[in-house]
């Protein structure tokens, strides 16, 4: 897809709208990046955060959510290693789902991502990439973004992001069944439907 177009998936989106910023401005945000098709464009948390790209998600006519109990999201920040370029909108290259590593543990995940050379996704980036491609969220393919963890005084917080398709059940409500997701997962579990987005670099 031309950077032309992803920009205006990102504009029809919202993305404008949420990060108080005018179409213009984007537009010359990315008049400096390279136009390559295997390549996504992403919001940087400064210019929007996750929890408010979220809302912009869609799934049947749904919109996503930040679940409940992730009251913290803002705190999750990218891990030691991985450093975001500094302007509002940035590129990432041949993204992938990580669809091979489903039901391996975050853990387990990371560094055979970084053995391969690649890259784990933050929220933010996992979020741009469904904006622009909401069909890369499907039933049992779903992803998990371990590229933001929460920082403790012990080290990291147990729990990494993710991003899948809600149930309906629990705290969710039937209303949002099926809809885009942005949740949490223990970094020890494994999951079946969930494998680890990463990406070959960010430009």
């Amino acid at each position: 897809m031309s950077l032309n177009r992803q920009l205006h998936r990102l504009l029809e989106a919202g993305v404008a709208d949420v990060a108080g910023s005018s179409a213009a401005e984007l537009t010359a945000c990315v008049a400096a990046l390279p136009d390559e098709p295997q390549s996504v464009l992403v919001v940087h948390p400064a210019l929007a955060t996750a929890r408010q790209l979220a809302p912009l998600l869609r799934r049947d006519d749904k919109p996503g959510f930040v679940v409940e109990d992730l009251t913290d999201l803002e705190e999750f920040v990218p891990i030691e290693g991985l450093d975001l370029p500094d302007r509002p909108l940035y590129l990432i290259r041949e993204s992938d789902r990580g669809d091979d590593m489903r039901n391996w543990s975050p853990n387990e995940a990371l560094p055979v991502i970084r053995e391969r050379g690649r890259t784990p996704l933050t929220v933010n980036e996992g979020i741009s990439w469904l904006l622009q491609d909401p069909k890369v969220l499907e039933p049992n393919h779903c992803f998990m973004t371990i590229g933001d963890r929460k920082r403790s005084a012990s080290g990291l917080d147990a729990r990494t992001p993710a991003i899948w398709i809600s149930g309906g059940t629990g705290r969710d409500g039937t209303a949002r069944r099926r809809a885009p997701k942005v949740g949490w997962c223990w970094a020890g579990n494994r999951h079946t439907w969930l494998g680890f987005a990463s990406a070959r670099d960010r430009v």
